[in-house]
């Protein structure tokens, strides 16, 4: 996790440590290339609040967000504390929805990469023809496209069809991936957009595709938790990574 000294006067030391990681997310996911211009969320519930959430600022660039600037909203959609910066109402409507339902949706991200928003442009969704795909099938939910999410009424669609899932692909749209912990939702938008550019990739060859078989996704699934550095949670080590690498472009995400 990402650390710094908190503003003493202005927020608890929890909810600081929460803005500098969300801050550092948006940084990580710009540097990736999964930004939006101002658009799309990454949300985080704010610790020992259960009614409230941070998002991104409307109208800045996620390489313009920092910890000070993101703004507290309650999940009625109201402004807690001072901002000088509005919310975008898709992102309340979709985010408010899934935090004031799922109390184990502690950071949730709505992204439109190209190649994620392709995956979820297509009929059969993300097919098993890779190893990061491997890792969902089976595990993902699907939501018809209904416009854009400004709604209220939509968000029980939403929660309906997520059903026991934590990643809900938006159908001509793009994925909402929603985890207990901001740095597993990261490494699972990871996993999931490196399936999508790998299906892209290989869709794109022209040549007869090879499925990996139901019993191989079984086994892979099985063993990944194999693969984890011992002792660590999943996605710490990953994030924590990421967040060095910001350090060395730009550190102002941490004011």
């Amino acid at each position: 996790m990402a650390t710094q000294i908190r503003p003493e006067t202005t927020y608890s030391e929890a909810e600081w440590q929460a803005r500098l990681d969300l801050a550092a997310c948006y940084r990580i996911f710009d540097l990736l290339g999964w930004s939006e211009s101002v658009y799309n969320h990454i949300s985080v519930k704010v610790p020992g609040q259960d009614d409230a959430f941070l998002i991104n600022p409307y109208g800045l660039l996620y390489s313009e967000v920092t910890a000070s600037n993101l703004v507290k909203i309650d999940i009625d959609g109201n402004t807690l504390g001072a901002s000088a910066y509005p919310v975008n109402k898709a992102g309340f409507t979709q985010h408010a929805y899934f935090h004031r339902h799922l109390h184990w949706a502690q950071a949730i991200c709505h992204v439109h990469t190209t190649a994620s928003m392709a995956v979820c442009s297509m009929e059969e969704g993300l097919l098993p023809i890779n190893f990061y795909a491997c890792n969902f099938i089976g595990r993902l939910a699907y939501h018809t496209f209904e416009g854009v999410t400004v709604r209220a009424e939509e968000g029980e669609r939403l929660l309906a069809n997520l059903g026991n899932r934590n990643i809900l692909m938006l159908r001509n749209h793009g994925p909402v991936v929603l985890a207990p912990t901001l740095p597993l939702m990261f490494l699972q938008m990871w996993a999931l957009q490196r399936a999508c550019e790998i299906q892209l990739a290989t869709l794109s060859m022209g040549q007869p595709v090879r499925l990996v078989p139901d019993d191989v996704i079984a086994v892979h699934q099985r063993d990944l938790g194999s693969v984890m550095i011992p002792g660590s949670q999943p996605g710490a080590t990953d994030f924590a990574a990421w967040v060095r690498r910001i350090d060395q472009v730009d550190r102002s995400w941490r004011d």
